[in-house]
């Protein structure tokens, strides 16, 4: 898959990566020489070993309670996968160990077979963070909603950061258009109104302000559901085909502005088309976590054991098929903890890694901190996240267990949990590693959503 720039320049270096990272860590357990191959974390290795069965056998080279973002692997990993079948991993360089081996198998004309998850991804990714500064709204300022005028109104595709289309005021038309919304998935997009005394409005669910959107009157209304969460637009597509729609601001339920003058067309396909510029050069690597992406992940996976192994095609492809119906009964799941959920945001006491959740299932987990695991978390941002727990009146507090050492709760939870009105603290999983404790239960990836996230965001949104 070509996603980011970095893949060209990381790919050089692949061999002076690994050997930097010689000696950091014990050999990882299993045998070399594998009739199978490796998957480069968890997930994935899991997934394989589901949609392998017997025919395979697939091997995580990360140790048990280590994840495998940021990974460095031992001197002799490389030559244990280039002497095996076949190597899943993620190509982006936040997993660079992963990256490098890849493209030194490549470059060595080695005939392991290389499957990359997130092949066929690029629509589906998140930019990891806004560069749009003037897109900050002005939220001290005092609103009258029956006297705004809007002088600008701009729409951003929140899956690449990049703006999409914007309202010409003057002449009351469009120009640029909707990201393509494929069918039975969705496309997201955000609002920024701008008044006629320059200031961006604030807009969310406790702000004065709120973007809505609808079909247009006798346009089809069988293609697109849509959905509204206050500061954005979620487009779910239904059916194939075009219809038009309307954007509308919002105060106190009541439409104080639209796009009624020209109306925009939205088009569900089966396969978005993707080019560099729909794709952001900075984004979430957090793909794994969302069951729906998982069963296009799953489904890679699939096909390229398929192509390595034609005589267990039909296997692989039936075992896909059966975990891919698990995966969209977490789906469901989600789907129903969303609806019931009192609360629209829970505390993270951790990095950044459900923005795929968040984006799909509607509501927030903010965090002190970026998407990196190793972002330091300062002073301050625990106080603004102590403010917001106060705000809005929240229990539990969320924490990453790869961040607590010998059972205990990382000290940022502690820290929380002393200063707001916050009382408990549940353990959420990103899925990217596995404990002793998981193993001996048999945990996958499915488990660890099914009896560890979803109950814990169950209790963090009140959605009991």
């Amino acid at each position: 898959m070509k996603l980011s720039r970095r893949s060209v320049l990381t790919a050089g270096a692949g061999t002076a990566a690994l050997a930097a990272g010689a000696g950091c860590l014990s050999e990882p357990d299993g045998a070399t020489d594998s009739e199978g191959g490796y998957a480069a974390f968890f997930a994935l290795w899991d997934w394989a070993q589901h949609v392998s069965g017997d025919a395979l056998e697939i091997e995580n080279p990360i140790q048990t309670g280590e994840m495998g973002h940021g990974w460095e692997p031992p001197a002799d990993l490389r030559r244990d996968i280039v002497s095996s079948n076949v190597f899943i991993y993620l190509d982006t360089a936040e997993f660079s160990w992963a990256q490098n081996v890849a493209a030194d198998i490549e470059a060595d004309g080695s005939d392991v077979t290389l499957i990359d998850a997130m092949d066929g991804l690029e629509s589906s990714l998140i930019p990891a963070q806004s560069e749009n500064g003037d897109r900050e709204p002005d939220t001290d300022a005092e609103y009258d909603p029956n006297d705004i005028t809007i002088t600008e109104f701009d729409i951003y595709n929140r899956r690449t950061d990049a703006e999409v289309a914007y309202w010409h005021g003057d002449a009351n038309h469009w120009h640029g258009g909707l990201p393509e919304i494929p069918v039975d998935d969705y496309a997201t997009v955000e609002g920024v109104f701008t008044d006629d005394d320059g200031r961006v409005l604030p807009l969310g669910e406790d702000e004065p302000f709120r973007i809505d959107a609808r079909v247009t009157e006798g346009a089809a209304d069988d293609v697109v559901e849509i959905e509204s969460q206050g500061e954005h637009i979620v487009f779910h597509g239904l059916e194939t085909g075009r219809t038009r729609v309307i954007f509308e601001l919002v105060a106190d339920g009541e439409v104080v502005w639209d796009t009624s003058a020209d109306n925009m067309t939205a088009e569900v396909v089966d396969e978005p088309s993707v080019n560099d510029d729909s794709v952001p050069e900075f984004y979430d690597p957090h793909v794994w976590v969302d069951p729906v992406i998982a069963q296009q992940m799953v489904e890679t996976i699939a096909d390229g054991l398929a192509e390595m192994d034609p005589d267990n095609a039909s296997l692989y492809e039936d075992n896909a098929a059966d975990y891919i119906d698990r995966l969209d009964a977490v789906d469901d799941q989600f789907e129903t903890l969303a609806d019931e959920a009192a609360k629209e945001i829970a505390v993270l006491a951790g990095h950044d890694s459900f923005q795929y959740l968040e984006t799909r299932y509607g509501f927030e987990i903010h965090t002190p901190t970026t998407i990196s695991p190793d972002a330091e978390i300062t002073t301050g941002d625990l106080a603004d996240t102590i403010d917001l727990i106060d705000e809005q009146g929240i229990e539990t507090i969320l924490y990453d267990p790869f961040d607590a050492t010998e059972g205990d709760v990382p000290r940022e939870v502690d820290h929380l949990l002393e200063n707001s009105q916050a009382t408990e603290a549940e353990a959420i999983s990103p899925t990217e590693g596995t404990t002793a404790e998981w193993n001996d239960q048999g945990w996958g990836w499915i488990e660890q959503m099914e009896e560890l996230n979803l109950p814990a965001l169950r209790k963090a949104l009140e959605a009991e």
